[in-house]
């Protein structure tokens, strides 16, 4: 029931919904090498989009979650109630929907110029959700870090109060726990996502090869990998 872990559920969720869409249509096109209208076909990506979109909405929720609960720890549980979580929860999802069926309402590449990775799908429209993608994993990197400061801040300002010999105190310091934990969302995020996301701007400004389309393809699987890890690193740490 708590707010922390309703956006942990999202997360979750977000991500099993993208694995699950993103293999069945893998498998219908390259195993048994269906065919689709043009409204189903957008349905298809929009549905990828959204959930992908969602599972880094969801990230940066949880994020600001983290931030309000170590930096206004005596008014967090009066800034985050559930009902205000399920709110930003609810606005997100549907942000997300209807940014990812833009295509799907009309917004295609006739007479646009159509993207070389998605059919369909007009290069302004790419170009702005990579910057919307940017804004948020910028939003999630600055306010972890942001995060990750104060924290030192603290432990700092308590070594200075108290016995630094303290037993246990290196194995309790916040600042450390926290960077390995962040350390590694950020790395798995980055890592996972970054040749993927530098692929789809490159094409928005030269003329991809086969070899390069391919690539591609392989790099969007670690898309998948995110999701997979992403779920386990927040419950676990």
């Amino acid at each position: 029931r708590k707010p922390s872990y309703l956006f942990i559920s999202s997360l979750a969720g977000a991500d099993f919904l993208a694995s699950v869409v993103f293999a069945c249509n893998f498998v219908i096109f390259h195993v048994f090498h269906g065919v689709d209208s043009q409204t189903v076909f957008l349905l298809k990506i929009g549905s990828v989009t959204m959930t992908f979109t969602a599972s880094v909405g969801s990230l940066l929720l949880t994020a600001v979650d983290r931030y309000l609960c170590l930096c206004y720890p005596p008014t967090y549980k009066a800034l985050v109630t559930r009902g205000r979580a399920l709110v930003a929860l609810c606005v997100m999802w549907v942000l997300s929907a209807f940014i990812s069926y833009l295509p799907l309402m009309g917004w295609t590449c006739c007479p646009r110029h159509c993207s070389e990775l998605f059919p369909l799908i007009p290069n302004d429209y790419l170009l702005g959700w990579l910057l919307l993608i940017a804004t948020l994993f910028a939003g999630i990197i600055y306010t972890y870090g942001y995060v990750l400061w104060k924290a030192h801040q603290h432990v700092a300002s308590l070594a200075e109060h108290q016995d630094r010999h303290v037993p246990g105190i290196a194995r309790m310091r916040l600042d450390v726990r926290l960077a390995k934990t962040l350390g590694l969302v950020l790395a798995v995020l980055l890592i996972c996502w970054f040749p993927t996301l530098t692929l789809m701007g490159h094409s928005l400004v030269t003329t991809l090869s086969d070899q390069v389309k391919e690539a591609f393809a392989f790099c969007s699987m670690l898309c998948l990998v995110n999701s997979m890890v992403n779920p386990i690193i927040y419950a676990l740490r």
